[in-house]
């Protein structure tokens, strides 16, 4: 049923209003109000709308600059002239072995260079196809090295394979426009264990990058017996092959000769084609002997891939030429390389005229070391000495120069991009394993080359600075060109531009300047000034960048951003941006964390940044502050002293209670367990993190003594110096441990796959820095100084006597060594930061 109205009667029904009657005042004010308030709420829709819409293209447009700023390069202009590398200015330098990546191969410094190289493969083995062309750990070569390398004019190298040995030299002469001549002499020996002498084929070649022709000339049906090319940095060219020999005066000897004419889309495939173009119907037939088939090069046949229509590589293919000569050992080989615009050459830099060459640089070579490191006055023997040869020649024959894109990505990027193109001469770690310039490596690296030769450690600095962006930032690892990239992972490709490195290059950069102090009116110092006035401007973005991007939860600490986040996989997520990659950090990565490490990491920058501000007269009183506040040995105590382990430690949100456990994986019954998942090691934490020091004692606790943050007469070095010298803690007979034998995670895995790495084995470039602050400790005034002296003779003897010791007797200098037997082990040949033995022998810091 309906409501029913309810009625209102009065007395008297009220009259209708006229037409032309007028609202009454109140009505019309009543109207307009709500008129005006409609008006402003649409006024404010509008206002609104369009103040949005400002934002969100404002948004759009800084989202836009933000994400363009990783891939801007820094305002300022470069260190370095756009031709410094070039022929004309830099003509004794223009050609070198700066291709660390394979066993002998030289180019010029230039971004498209014409490469040259070598490969060989021992004919008539067990094994199928033997070929050696890049430096591989898998090769399993008993040794290969510079033994004499000056890194400008010549270098002698030895090759020991399974039963030969070869022996690679070059020499340069100057002349012409182009960077002048250069010869090459390959020495095969059998090796006396061997049961008869070996045949090797030796494959010479010389290839294009994207730029410059090659045309090869054929005699005798079969033998390449030259190459001539062009191309925009060396004009005309002509490569010459010369005949085997047994002798530098003997006749040629037998020899099978083969060629390849081909193209290739990059220098990373040169190993591919040569392979695919293998073909076994060639005869081998010396006068006395058997003939035998053997393998060489025929013609390139492309793998064929299924479903494939047309090759996916859509690069620029570029001229490639080989030349395989197949000869019984012993022999002698030269190539030799002569610049169109040499015209006036007394002779042809072969045989006796190469010898002579030879013989006088490496005269001049062993001058210069014992002038520099004078190891004969400090009574070493000739045999340690050749080492000290060695380790040197091996870094100056380890120095690369790479151009191409880095693969970069911000927050402010959804997917990465390719970095502005630029060049990088640069010293690296590993010619096998990591033959690319890592930022933190390098400033060790220049702390020995730049008592060398200061102009390769201007110029390597310069390189790295210029490669900064906008914001200050340097891609701590450098992977340009196709080269480079084929050997790294995927995962490690892509650089982030919140991740720094330790800022290494002051280290180098305080020796230029002690040189300069020391001995303004040295030949060799007088462009450092100069230098450092053209790279001032960069190195103050760089020292700032550290300073807004690195900073900690406190006032004056310090944070490494770039941890794994993966918490679930890793006993201890990594820290790769430290350098000390597995070192033990706070279990729970957090923002809250503090690192005792780039704290003085930033301590000792801002001192350097003051003397280099001091010696170009620019504003010095900001860094001093700096250095001042972070060197204060009252800070660091409050930050980062732990009374509970009595050492220097980080700080966050941390736990000891971590494990690496079997993952449960449910089968329900009756289901067969091949069909689920492989139960994985995963962390198990059993007790909840809480913001504590860490108490890890090793190389991260010893920074403040390493860097020479702590005064001479800090209570904390009887601690640093009790832990150092205590073997069941740092000490072994080889060198300090990287972390106490005494800690949790001492030599333990970090996941299934990842054996301990800075848990244990003794690192180089730390122990060098121990005997150096040993060495600046014994030498100040202080209460501790007899014990560092003590200390310091202890340590430096047994560092060196062991990295000697396991060079006699593997044939490596190795990345690191065993803290129980002092073996090598990881990668090697590591003439990086390992090399630094040398300082340590010639007791110069």
């Amino acid at each position: 049923m309906g409501r029913q109205r309810k009625r209102v009667v009065t007395g008297e029904a009220a009259p209708p209003p006229r037409k032309d009657e007028k609202p009454s005042a109140f009505h019309r004010k009543e109207k307009k109000k709500k008129v005006d308030i409609g008006k402003v709420f649409i006024n404010i829709s509008i206002g609104l709308c369009i103040f949005s819409l400002i934002w969100f293209f404002y948004a759009l447009y800084m989202r836009s600059s933000l994400a363009k700023r990783v891939v801007t390069l820094h305002p300022s202009p470069p260190v370095l002239d756009a031709n410094s590398s070039s022929a004309k200015v830099s003509t004794e330098r223009f050609w070198g072995s700066y291709r660390p990546q394979v066993y002998f191969g030289m180019k010029t410094r230039s971004p498209s260079s014409i490469v040259t190289g070598m490969m060989w493969m021992r004919q008539f083995s067990d094994m199928d196809v033997n070929l050696r062309h890049t430096c591989e750990q898998g090769d399993r070569l008993q040794s290969y090295g510079w033994l004499m390398h000056d890194g400008i004019t010549f270098g002698v190298q030895e090759i020991r394979d399974n039963d030969f040995t070869l022996t690679t030299e070059f020499v340069k002469r100057m002349g012409g426009d182009h960077g002048g001549d250069w010869t090459w002499r390959i020495t095969a020996k059998q090796h006396s264990s061997a049961p008869q002498a070996p045949v090797i084929s030796l494959m010479f070649y010389a290839a294009a990058d994207t730029q410059g022709s090659l045309e090869a000339h054929v005699e005798e049906r079969n033998r390449l017996a030259s190459i001539t090319g062009f191309s925009e940095e060396l004009g005309n060219f002509k490569i010459t092959f010369r005949k085997p020999v047994t002798g530098e005066l003997s006749s040629a000897k037998y020899a099978s000769y083969n060629y390849l004419q081909t193209v290739s889309p990059g220098l990373e495939k040169l190993t591919d084609i040569v392979k695919h173009s293998l073909n076994r119907r060639f005869v081998y037939s010396p006068p006395s002997g058997e003939k035998r088939h053997y393998i060489a090069v025929d013609t390139y046949k492309p793998p064929h891939h299924q479903n494939q229509q047309k090759p996916t590589d859509t690069r620029k293919e570029s001229d490639f030429v080989v030349h395989q000569v197949t000869v019984q050992t012993p022999f002698q080989i030269e190539i030799l390389f002569e610049s169109g615009s040499f015209h006036n050459r007394p002779n042809q830099l072969v045989g006796s005229v190469m010898t002579q060459e030879l013989e006088k640089r490496k005269a001049e070579f062993d001058a210069k070391f014992e002038k520099t490191f004078g190891l004969e006055s400090k009574d070493f023997s000739q045999a340690h000495i050749k080492f000290g040869k060695a380790a040197l020649s091996n870094m100056l024959g380890g120095m690369g120069y790479f151009y191409g894109q880095s693969v970069v990505q911000s927050v402010y990027n959804e997917y990465p991009l390719l970095y502005p193109e630029g060049a990088l001469f640069t010293a690296v770690p590993s010619r096998s394993f990591f033959p690319r310039g890592f930022l933190w490596d390098e400033g060790f690296h220049q702390m020995l080359l730049s008592k060398w030769d200061p102009q390769v450690t201007r110029e390597a600095i310069a390189h790295w600075i210029d490669l900064m962006n906008v914001e200050g930032w340097i891609p701590r690892e450098q992977i340009l060109g196709d080269e480079a990239r084929s050997k790294v992972p995927a995962e490690f490709v892509v650089q982030r531009n919140e991740n720094a490195n330790p800022p290494t290059l002051f280290l180098a950069l305080q020796e230029l300047i002690e040189q300069l102090s020391s001995n303004p009116e040295k030949v060799e110092s007088q462009p450092t000034l100069p230098f450092l006035r053209r790279l001032f401007p960069r190195l103050k973005t760089w020292f700032e960048w550290y300073n807004t991007t690195q900073t900690g939860p406190l006032p004056n600490s310090y944070r490494w951003r770039g941890r794994d986040k993966d918490t679930n996989l890793f006993l201890n997520p990594k820290t790769l941006t430290s350098g000390l990659d597995d070192y033990p950090r706070a279990s729970h990565p957090s923002a809250d964390e503090r690192h005792v490490d780039l704290h003085c990491w930033m301590a000792l920058s801002s001192g350097i940044m003051a003397s280099i501000a001091r010696l170009l007269d620019e504003p010095h009183q900001d860094y001093e502050v700096t250095h001042q506040v972070l060197s204060d040995n009252n800070l660091l105590n409050e930050l980062h002293w732990s009374e509970q382990l009595r050492a220097f430690s980080d700080f966050g949100n941390h736990t000891q209670a971590v494990s690496l456990q079997q993952e449960k994986v449910y089968v329900p019954p009756g289901q067969p367990r091949h069909q689920f998942p492989v139960a994985r090691l995963v962390r198990s934490v059993r007790r909840a993190p809480k913001q504590q020091f860490v108490n890890a004692l090793g190389y991260v606790s010893l920074f403040p003594f390493l860097l020479h943050i702590l005064t001479p007469d800090s209570p904390k070095l009887e601690h640093i110096f009790r832990d150092m010298r205590d073997s069941n803690k740092l000490w072994t007979p080889y060198g300090l441990r990287s972390l106490s034998k005494a800690d949790p995670l001492y030599m333990k895995r970090n996941t299934e796959h990842d054996a301990p790495y800075w848990r244990g084995p003794i690192w180089i470039n730390i122990n060098y820095l121990a005997v150096r602050a040993l060495h600046h400790y014994s030498n100040t005034e202080g209460p501790y100084q007899e014990k560092a002296a003590a200390l310091y003779e202890e340590l430096r003897t047994n560092i060196i006597n062991n990295v000697y010791r396991q060079y006699v007797e593997t044939g490596y200098i190795w990345e690191q060594y065993n803290d129980s037997t002092g073996r090598g082990q990881g990668s090697h040949p590591f003439t990086g930061w390992s090399a630094l033995t040398v300082l340590m022998m010639a007791e110069q810091y």
